[in-house]
């Protein structure tokens, strides 16, 4: 009798897909869009990805108060003005704190499994001790030494910024950021080159005198996140009621358009997996590498978010080249946060902040090994994912087209 029903389904298998209805043919509007992202998609280079993080590299740890950040800043915009990109501005706030205080004690390894489970987040498997290196002599290279010796100052600070203006909704905008400054006396590749070097490389692309677009994006680089996200808490303090407002009256220019989205980008490289029982990290990329783009589920617009979190890894699935995309709820820590109240908000990174870089996968956090020589080219494939991710995502928001 099982024969005999297994015949029959099998029998009747080609009558029913015969009966199946057709695929639609393919949308022409959708296949030309996306004609138009991959081809923008493919202006993203390996060699100048790599070369920006390089540059950056120069700067030392870029810790904010010191003439090294300064001339980092300036290093940025010079770029950024190089790129094409128009409506150059800083952000100048004070900070009064200070990082390296001298004769001040180191602060005590970081306990991420505590601190999560604080915050109401499980951690499981191997959970190692992190921490900022605090010790100059801890960095082999004297060179470096040299170029990271001067400690910071309060004072006045200074974060870069440039802006592609929509064509048709220069209202409205997209804010595209990561990081610039960095500590722990290495030369912050990672942490947060990597991010900063992705954004720079989005405003080369949407610069370009063919590209137009239908909707503002800002590009802009954070100073003084490792000191609390200041400089971001900074932006938001100081321009968020400016938000549409056209000035002057009638111009057609908005210097703060509406903002409708914000997506930051820290530490895009190192994917090696989880420590094992000793804490050591392998020095192989991990099979699984992909990037991480995190919401914060408790924020008062994570559903948004979220819906954007599932956008942005429709991009990657589309259009990235080499590394998948995960979508976590557990955004945390880094320039995001002080607009997750305001505006759907996310973070692209190479693991899950909580859950995985607190808990120990990357030894080169704020550590004198976060040089440019530690990453292989697969480190920096997986930044440059994250930026075919974040280019095609931003391409199809903001209605980007290529101008014959």
């Amino acid at each position: 009798m099982r024969n005999r029903i297994l015949v029959c389904l099998l029998a009747a298998a080609p009558a029913a897909a015969a009966q199946r209805p057709a695929p639609p043919p393919p949308d022409p509007a959708q296949l030309h869009q996306d004609s138009i992202v991959r081809a923008l998609v493919s202006r993203l280079d390996l060699a100048q990805y790599k070369a920006t993080i390089k540059g950056l590299t120069q700067f030392g740890d870029r810790r904010q108060g010191t003439d090294r950040n300064r001339a980092a800043v300036d290093w940025i915009e010079a770029q950024l003005r190089s790129y094409g990109c128009t409506d150059i501005g800083r952000i100048t706030y004070e900070f009064t704190g200070q990082q390296v205080k001298p004769g001040a004690a180191p602060p005590p390894p970081y306990n991420a499994g505590a601190a999560a489970a604080r915050a109401g987040f499980p951690v499981k498997g191997t959970v190692t001790n992190t921490g900022v290196n605090m010790d100059p002599m801890a960095q082999p290279d004297t060179a470096l030494r040299r170029i990271n010796a001067q400690p910071d100052t309060p004072g006045t600070r200074t974060e870069v910024y440039c802006t592609k203006v929509g064509a048709t909704h220069p209202e409205e905008m997209y804010l595209i950021g990561a990081h610039m400054d960095g500590h722990g006396y290495g030369a912050a590749a990672n942490d947060d080159g990597s991010g900063t070097a992705l954004v720079m490389q989005l405003a080369r692309v949407f610069s370009a005198p063919d590209v137009r677009t239908d909707r503002s994006i800002r590009f802009i680089l954070w100073n003084n996140e490792e000191t609390g996200l200041n400089g971001a808490k900074a932006y938001v303090a100081q321009r968020k009621e400016l938000q549409g407002k056209e000035e002057p009256a009638g111009s057609g220019k908005y210097p703060e358009p509406r903002w409708l989205a914000m997506v930051q980008h820290d530490m895009m490289l190192f994917d090696h997996g989880m420590p094992a029982p000793d804490g050591t990290v392998s020095r192989e990329q991990r099979r699984e590498a992909d990037v991480n783009i995190e919401f914060a589920g408790k924020s008062a617009f994570a559903a948004q978010s979220q819906q954007l979190a599932w956008f942005w890894r429709a991009a990657n699935d589309k259009f990235a080249l080499d590394y998948p995309a995960a979508v976590g709820d557990r955004m945390s820590n880094t320039d995001s946060d002080p607009f997750k109240d305001l505006v759907p908000s996310l973070s692209l990174r190479e693991n899950e902040r909580l859950s995985q870089i607190g808990t120990g996968w990357d030894p080169q956090w704020h550590q004198p090994t976060d040089v440019f020589a530690t990453y292989s080219d697969k480190d920096f494939l997986l930044g440059l994912n994250a930026a075919e991710t974040s280019l095609a995502a931003v391409a199809q928001l903001a209605g980007a087209t290529i101008v014959k």
